[in-house]
């Protein structure tokens, strides 16, 4: 399956754009910007799914599956309507017990990657605050980030939390999803600037709970 990167991006970026337009037209209702993202990421989960398939055809099947967790345990970054988008499902899902139980985890990986430089924080691990038994338990709401993450080769992941300063330990990614998930993502961000709607971005751990 040929794919034309540059089309492919621009494509995604449009989309993006379009839906983050529509949200902000609707008058900026927390209910709009919550469908616009579950929007945003269905489409990409739709066009993974299908990259998956071929792939699978193609003899090089995603590793990736329930359980295995080792991408879970490095920085996640998130931009704000991501995180509100987080933090809403978080709130109308978890008890107060579970959403204690999140902060708690959340502050012992803002504490244990706080005080890190940029090249030393993409190599580190600690587990996300979300992840439990093997599993994310907000994975309906789970950021871009994390949705567009997909391994061809699970023991290249395992060197890349092993061995992280290694430089010959980078985990084998599919490149389209990235690029798709990341341009829709672009989009998204640069309709709800143009109304004044913050974009920054931040390690998922940093803003869970906040607004």
């Amino acid at each position: 399956m040929e794919i034309n990167l540059k089309s492919l991006e621009n494509a995604f970026y449009s989309d993006g754009y379009k839906i983050g337009t529509a949200v902000c037209e609707s008058g900026f209702q927390e209910d709009a910007l919550y469908s616009g993202v579950a929007e945003m990421y269905s489409a990409i989960d739709d066009f993974i799914e299908m990259l998956i398939g071929y792939a699978g055809k193609s003899n090089q099947p995603v590793d990736c599956k329930k359980g295995c967790e080792w991408c879970c345990h490095q920085p996640v970054f998130a931009l704000q309507h991501e995180m509100d988008f987080l933090n809403h499902f978080i709130e109308t899902h978890f008890d107060e017990g579970q959403k204690q139980k999140i902060a708690e985890k959340a502050e012992m990986k803002k504490q244990a990657f706080g005080f890190l430089q940029e090249k030393e924080l993409l190599n580190a691990k600690f587990p996300c605050p979300l992840l439990e038994s093997g599993a994310c338990i907000a994975y309906g709401a789970r950021p871009m980030a994390c949705r567009i993450y997909l391994s061809y080769h699970v023991k290249s992941c395992l060197r890349f939390f092993h061995q992280p300063s290694d430089s010959e330990s980078i985990p084998n990614l599919m490149e389209i999803p990235l690029k798709a998930g990341r341009m829709m993502n672009e989009g998204f961000k640069a309709a709800l600037k143009i109304y004044g709607y913050s974009t920054k971005e931040f390690r998922i751990e940093e803003k869970l709970f906040e607004k």
